[in-house]
């Protein structure tokens, strides 16, 4: 194995090349495009097999890797944000085909306002398109859930697309230590693709789906997808048990940090986390019975395990870096939900952070550990966005500004 210092786009490529995919169909956005630049420079190099296909729009990409997919092809592509979005017709049509491939979605914020800063709100949008969802905290943990990701996609127990999840520009384009290991020992954990109940020959044309025109067939095929989803979460388990045997390094669908003794915890997804994992340490450092309880999967959703780690706590502070209109934060939502009705469930407390990329101090997970521990049981307290005084003074200033321009447009002599 061999350490190097790598970006979490550089990551996603590694991993990639590592999983020997056959396939690239591509199409650029920020702040995704290092990946495809990277692998694009391989194979046109000669240093990685494969093809790579510019599309003319995220459409179109999700189209094409969705065709090749089904025909038996390993297939890799990515995207971010808007493309995502734009995507989404056919994320839905090819989760359906059952064609299991990888898609890494870099987070950024959607539109509008416009920012390339990252926040969760497009992969939450894609959640119940049948695409399984990994999301990594780490550059170490997004090069290795890629050929993870191809066990569980590939596995017939599953046979669905994943989505590989990376916070952008916070993971995207920051260097971090990354240990790669041996393509001959990924080979190992991840033989060529065995499509067995796929076929594609010319001579013999056959279908590989059919049109359902009424609700009966419709909801059988759709539960069939839901049914085979669940499966996802027993896959990952596995798979990630087999990668830490092989390489020391084992992923559940939970990642626990000090949480076992842990009064309080934290439940967040991303990057972010790793912030929590510090406040954490520092709280522990004063006394504290703090702990992390971290999903990697976010679908399927892992409830089972998400009740056995916080059932008996005294208090969970859930920081979604979303905002779902209206409702709130779509972690907490769903945490509320897989613990509703249980005896003994933690009182949940919502705050929304890490919009558009907006940091997370220290001193703010500080005192959401606070109001946790202060929180009664009953009733929950209403969501918090988090936000300072200094923030919203440098709204107004930009506003005032925002202001006085407009007058002198309109009264050029004033």
């Amino acid at each position: 194995m061999t350490g190097m210092l790598l970006t979490g786009n550089a990551a996603v490529a590694r991993g990639a090349r590592l999983a020997r995919v056959d396939y690239v169909p591509a199409f650029p956005i920020t702040p995704q495009t290092e990946i495809i630049e990277a692998l694009a420079g391989w194979i046109e190099s000669g240093d990685m097999l494969g093809r790579w296909v510019t599309l003319e729009s995220e459409h179109a990409m999700l189209t094409a890797a969705g065709a090749a997919a089904a025909t038996g092809v390993r297939v890799f592509t990515a995207t971010s944000s808007q493309g995502l979005l734009y995507a989404m017709e056919m994320l839905y049509t090819v989760a359906g085909w059952r064609a299991p491939f990888v898609l890494a979605n870099v987070s950024r914020g959607l539109a509008t306002p416009i920012t390339l800063e990252p926040d969760h709100n497009d992969i939450l949008a894609a959640r119940d398109c049948g695409f399984l969802q990994i999301h990594c905290a780490t550059c170490q943990e997004v090069l290795d859930n890629l050929p993870i990701a191809y066990r569980v996609a590939e596995d017939p127990r599953v046979r669905l697309p994943v989505i590989v999840n990376l916070d952008g520009f916070y993971l995207s384009f920051t260097r971090e230590p990354v240990v790669l290991p041996e393509p001959q020992e990924v080979d190992a954990f991840l033989p060529p693709f065995e499509a067995r109940d796929i076929r594609f020959r010319a001579s013999q044309p056959e279908s590989q789906a059919v049109a359902v025109l009424g609700g009966g067939p419709y909801s059988y095929f759709r539960y069939e997808t839901h049914l085979a989803a669940r499966n996802g979460l027993q896959v990952y388990a596995e798979a990630g048990a087999e990668w830490g045997e092989r390489f020391g390094r084992v992923y559940d669908v939970l990642d626990l940090y000090r949480s076992e003794d842990a009064e309080i915890c934290f439940v967040m997804i991303g990057s972010f986390a790793t912030k929590a994992m510090a406040a954490v340490d520092a709280l522990r450092a004063a006394g504290r019975r703090v702990g992390l309880v971290r999903p990697r999967l976010l679908r399927p959703f892992p409830a089972e395990a998400l009740r056995q780690a916080l059932v008996g706590k005294r208090g969970v502070a859930v920081v979604d870096q979303n905002l779902s209109f209206g409702f709130g934060g779509v972690l907490h939502g769903e945490l509320c939900s897989a613990l509703y009705g249980l005896a003994d469930a933690p009182i949940l407390l919502s705050f929304i952070g890490g919009l558009g990329g907006r940091d997370i101090a220290q001193s703010e997970l500080f005192e959401m550990a606070r109001l946790a521990a202060a929180a009664d049981r009953g009733e929950a307290p209403p969501p918090r966005l988090l936000y300072t005084q200094e923030e919203l003074r440098e709204v107004r200033k930009l506003q005032t500004l925002a202001h006085a321009e407009r007058n002198r447009l309109e009264d050029p002599g004033s």
